[in-house]
């Protein structure tokens, strides 16, 4: 007689419960599948009969969730998006060796049975109570689809702990569907479905992305050997992993060709070569976002426009789940030679992990598309490796920007010229000016205070027009033309140009203010710079030109909006001086080593301290803008002194013309290769005429001063006090760079400046 034991009483309970538990979900679902042969079995029958009935028959099929895909402008892949790593395919697209090898380890008889096989619960029942645990199901293809249905389409934690849960009501459930299913669907739609819903392992969901993950192929493509590899992985894809576990994903291959075999699938002679054969596996990866993207600070800042365009959802988690599910086309401005050419030259002078770091966009003039975008660091975690985009704004996931230096006289060279102001006008510049007591004049208000600020000349005094003092960038020429064209009309021309600070704000209205005092994005700039190439036409950035779903629908997308915001003869005239700062006939002008062999103009730029230095610049068809800085700030310190691109650096070696600008050149003129050369277009007329002569008005009462200044064509206005010796009210002069004898541009406004009576 057999011992009796513990284990052997719990080993016979369990097959207990396991039987009972078997034989009423069978029941039930065979009483389900009978219910019209059911009903004078009496009143519990029919009681059970109207349960089953009123459970939901809705079934709800929405889009599978797809990878959306974006391009680059010549129809290259950038980057893929998505939750699930999904390609849907229609079922003919799918070989039927692939149909046979599922139906064969999943369902043989799936053609033959109703939303469920009774021979197979049967037998699933038998097996199950033989070895004392559940070792084989007996869902149809038809319920494993519903069950995937409802996973894939829960919402909530709730949602997918129903879909999941191992309960009887969970399979009556299914089953009602399943019903729902089959007599909304044919077998071949639910095979369809099946194969591109299926989870196949390694995130790859739909046998097309499990072609593409496990062997480099389309679905298409695949071999016996394969598709009964991928058939055999959807039971337990962590279990049968064929690239941790080879050996379990062999032999599970093996059972799927046995099976084929056995069910006339394929012939034993075939079955046998398969089964001799290795896995033959070429594992890829599955890219998702930027990481992984050739241009990913330009994939990063397209993601982010994506998330903001209203058309795509309501909120931005909305937004959110359509690019991650929804298997959007996303077609983009990028240019994949200019990308590489940028890349290449940021490259061949900064290191990913140098301290400092250099960032550039180049734009399309006249259109706003941004060609390339690209930055020293490389885009992720890690040193040498930043996920801020240092080439954009602060909303667009870029940085809070960095000083441009003399980069923005150009903004004050358009507003004189804008006003009138000649290029010839002639302006003697010190080796260092005191903004203190000087009248500059804002917008509204006055000018924020720069206490003891004394910008030096930095390249010697000297007597110069608007052609030579940009050349030269010199600062205390700039101090004073910006005194007479004030602070206003240049930072409203710069915020028409679409420049704000990187954060977002508006323009500081500072004397320095002419010498890049705020800070700003290499994207802003170049745009700004690529407006004087269009003759003023000002194109708000676009990187976004197409999105499509898969269904054929266009999706609203902003476009570049273009606006006359200077006049086309002051952008001319602004080109004009800045190609002179390139290819002038002025020796030592600060961007000679930029020259293209092309018609170019450009402007270096070089704070103060060296924390930062630039260059912008532009052909007729092409504008970029390179800056290079430490993005720690000015904590840092200026970034002479450093090993940058491996070169060590001294305070000489760092200037606009020496680092940014030699990497704006190398990367515009492979950008520009077989590119036809263009000419700017020459301003309409001269701006050296209508020139007077200042006359002296010192000693003069204010109305007699002002008669003698609007005898010779100006306006004047009385711009303060000042303690002198003659009489209360009298005109001790006029603002520097007006005084007696000076060549002005008529109509000009003269400053006067009156005596205190004391002094």
């Amino acid at each position: 007689m057999p011992s009796f034991t513990p284990q052997a009483a719990a080993g016979a309970v369990q097959r207990l419960l396991l039987l009972l538990g078997l034989a009423t979900l069978a029941g039930v679902l065979v009483a389900g599948l009978l219910l019209p042969l059911v009903g004078s079995l009496g009143l519990a029958t029919r009681s059970s009969a109207q349960s089953f009935k009123d459970l939901p028959a809705e079934l709800s099929v929405r889009p599978l969730a797809q990878r959306s895909v974006v391009f680059d402008a010549n129809g290259k892949v950038l980057a893929t998006f998505y939750d699930q790593y999904r390609i849907y395919r229609p079922l003919k697209d799918i070989p039927k060796v692939m149909r046979k090898a599922i139906i064969a380890i999943e369902d043989y008889r799936f053609y033959e049975h109703g939303p469920i096989d009774l021979q197979g619960t049967s037998r699933a029942l038998v097996r199950n109570l033989q070895s004392g645990s559940v070792v084989q199901g007996g869902s149809t293809l038809t319920q494993q689809y519903v069950k995937l249905l409802l996973i894939d389409q829960a919402e909530t934690k709730a949602q997918v702990a129903e879909a999941t849960a191992t309960t009887p009501a969970r399979k009556l459930r299914e089953l009602r569907l399943a019903i729902a299913a089959e007599q909304r669907f044919t077998k071949n739609q639910i095979l369809e479905r099946y194969l591109n819903i299926a989870y196949f392992g390694g995130g790859a969901y739909g046998v097309e992305a499990a072609a593409r993950h496990y062997f480099d192929k389309t679905a298409s493509d695949l071999t016996l050997k394969e598709a009964a590899l991928l058939a055999g992985l959807v039971q337990s894809p962590s279990a049968f992993d064929p690239a941790r576990n080879p050996q379990a994903a062999k032999v599970r291959r093996n059972l799927v060709l046995t099976r084929m075999d056995a069910t006339g699938a394929i012939t034993t002679a075939q079955a046998a070569r398969a089964r001799r054969s290795p896995l033959g596996l070429h594992l890829t990866s599955k890219p998702n976002g930027c990481v992984t993207a050739y241009a990913p600070f330009f994939c990063d800042y397209v993601e982010r426009e994506l998330l903001s365009m209203k058309a795509l959802g309501a909120t931005r988690k909305a937004r959110e789940r359509l690019l991650m599910r929804g298997g959007l086309f996303v077609r983009t401005t990028l240019d994949p030679r200019a990308q590489a050419s940028l890349q290449k030259a940021i490259w061949s002078y900064v290191d990913p992990g140098d301290s400092v770091a250099a960032a550039a966009v180049l734009v399309e003039p006249g259109t706003g598309r941004i060609k390339a975008m690209a930055q020293s660091r490389r885009y992720g975690n890690g040193p040498g490796r930043t996920f801020v985009n240092y080439a954009t704004n602060y909303d667009r996931g870029g940085s809070s920007g960095f000083q441009p230096g003399s980069t923005f006289k150009a903004f004050v060279l358009a507003a004189a010229i804008d006003e009138g102001i000649p290029t010839s006008t002639k302006i003697n510049a010190p080796d260092k000016i005191d903004v203190s007591g000087r009248d500059f004049k804002p917008c509204s208000g006055t000018a924020i205070a720069e206490k003891g600020y004394a910008p030096e000349s930095s390249t010697g005094s000297g007597v110069l027009d608007l052609y030579s003092g940009t050349a030269y960038s010199n600062n205390t020429f700039y101090i004073q033309l910006e005194e007479r064209t004030g602070l206003c009309r240049p930072a409203e021309i710069a915020a028409k140009l679409g420049v704000t600070t990187a954060t977002g704000n508006p323009l500081l209205q500072v004397p320095s203010f002419t010498l890049g005092v705020n800070e700003v994005s290499p994207l802003a700039m170049a745009n700004a710079y690529a407006t004087f190439a269009a003759h003023g036409v000002h194109c708000t950035p676009l990187a976004v030109t197409q999105i499509r779903s898969l269904s054929g629908k266009n999706f609203s997308v902003p476009k570049s909006r273009c606006e006359q915001v200077i006049d086309q003869n002051v952008a001319d005239t602004v080109t004009d001086v800045l190609r002179k700062v390139i290819d002038g006939p002025l020796p030592g002008r600060t961007g000679a080593k930029m020259s293209l062999g092309r018609p170019a103009a450009g402007k270096t730029g070089t704070t103060e301290s060296k924390r930062a230095v630039w260059f912008v610049g532009f052909v007729p068809q092409l504008a970029g803008a390179v800056a290079v800085a430490d993005p720690r700030g000015d904590s840092s310190g200026p970034i002479y002194n450093r090993t940058i691109g491996g070169i060590y650096r001294g305070k000489n070696d760092i200037c606009g013309g020496c680092l940014p600008g030699p990497i704006w050149k190398a990367a515009m003129e492979s950008a520009l290769k077989d590119v036809p050369e263009e000419s700017f277009t020459k301003p309409e007329k001269s701006s050296s005429a209508d020139q007077g002569t200042v006359p002296d008005v010192r000693g003069l009462s204010v109305n007699d001063a002002g008669a003698a200044l609007a005898s010779a064509g100006y306006r004047w206005r009385v711009a303060g006090q000042v303690g002198s010796s003659l009489a209360p009210g009298l005109v001790v002069g006029t603002g520097n760079g007006q005084e007696a004898g000076a060549s002005l541009p008529l109509g000009e406004e003269i400053r006067l400046y009156t005596s205190t009576g004391s002094g």
